[in-house]
């Protein structure tokens, strides 16, 4: 295990054991007397490799047999224009002029603004008078029967608050940004049209944008798409239409099979709620730290909090980092701290973590 605890938001840090197999193989990569990083991506190995990769996923996440599973590039922001350029490229003729987007955070927002560019947009839910402490009850969604979908992003890593649930039978399809919290937990892939997630925080390195896409929506993209962003194009040619990012995908599915090792997303996700309740009760009996966002929508992958005393911010981060927890500062945006306890933060950065916590606060806000 390292010495040191990377709590970044993202590139995020890593599975250790992760970074041993592939330190291990990078010079020579299942005998093929190559990287992984040199080999061709229509070579056997690697195909074999993506195979493979997109079956653990699928077994982990339980993906119905109508979905492809496309490996792209761009991150999540390029998606926040690739999906309506993907989704409503043949349906506005058919009056599908609108989109229905959920605000929770500054990355649903992002998403909105560029979704903005391309469709009518109707804000079904706005956090932002709030601060974004919330996120709505299923009950609270009335969506636009004639928008082309509805829009949310599942987790908001700068702001920290969290869907806990999978909207149920949406009747529009549901297109959701993952991207800080698949795989954290057990989730229903049926009642989604559109799954994106950037890798950066729980499936692998950047460079890789995981798009998950019923089969259904296909067929509808706009003629001013890119081959190489076009959901139908890709899924055609197994993500292989243009060089992949294959290095990511190596990663990813490194990551992939120490999952299912750990016991798949079931045991993933009680070992998550276990991590996030250890910090949010240190930070609930202190007098010097808080959360602000509503219990029920605190999120289990990124914990944002602030100092009673901002005057302590910087000796704080000084002193976490001679302890050996790094990048702890919080967003530009928000200041303060913020934790990001993905998957690969072994519970022992937890408890290092809300350790020091508490001995700042007793030697400097006793």
């Amino acid at each position: 295990m390292r010495e040191t605890f990377n709590f970044c938001a993202g590139p995020a840090t890593m599975p250790y054991n992760v970074l041993k197999r592939a330190q291990e193989e990078l010079l020579d990569w299942h005998k093929e007397g190559a990287s992984v990083m040199e080999v061709s991506h229509r070579g056997k190995a690697f195909v074999a490799l993506a195979k493979e990769c997109e079956s653990d996923l699928r077994e982990l996440l339980d993906i119905p047999a109508n979905y492809k599973v496309l490996f792209l590039q761009g991150g999540g922001l390029a998606q926040f224009g690739l999906v309506p350029l993907n989704l409503l490229g043949t349906q506005i003729g058919d009056g599908k002029t609108t989109v229905d987007y959920l605000e929770t955070g500054i990355w649903s927002k992002k998403a909105m603004l560029e979704g903005a560019r391309y469709a009518g947009v109707n804000t079904l839910y706005s956090g932002k008078a709030d601060g974004y402490v919330d996120v709505p009850h299923q009950n609270e969604i009335n969506v636009n029967p004639d928008s082309a979908y509805l829009h949310l992003c599942s987790n908001e890593t700068i702001n920290g608050v969290e869907f806990h649930y999978d909207i149920k039978n949406c009747p529009i399809p549901v297109v959701a940004d993952m991207s800080s919290n698949i795989l954290s937990k057990r989730i229903d892939v049926n009642q989604y049209g559109v799954i994106y997630a950037g890798a950066q925080k729980n499936i692998g390195p950047a460079g890789l944008t995981l798009v998950i896409v019923r089969e259904d929506l296909l067929g509808k993209a706009s003629p001013y798409v890119p081959d190489a962003l076009n959901y139908t194009l890709q899924a055609e040619n197994d993500s292989m239409l243009n060089t992949p990012p294959t290095f990511a995908i190596y990663l990813m599915s490194l990551v992939l099979k120490e999952l299912k090792e750990k016991g798949g997303l079931e045991e993933m996700e009680k070992l998550n709620h276990k991590k996030s309740f250890m910090l949010y009760d240190t930070i609930d009996n202190s007098r010097l730290y808080r959360n602000p966002v509503h219990v029920d929508a605190r999120s289990n992958m990124t914990i944002p909090f602030t100092l009673a005393d901002p005057t302590l911010d910087a000796l704080f981060l000084k002193e976490a980092e001679q302890h050996h927890l790094i990048n702890l500062k919080g967003h530009r945006s928000v200041g303060g701290m913020r934790a990001s306890i993905y998957n690969a933060m072994p519970i022992e950065g937890v408890i290092a973590l809300t350790n020091f916590m508490k001995d700042f606060e007793a030697r400097h806000y006793g």
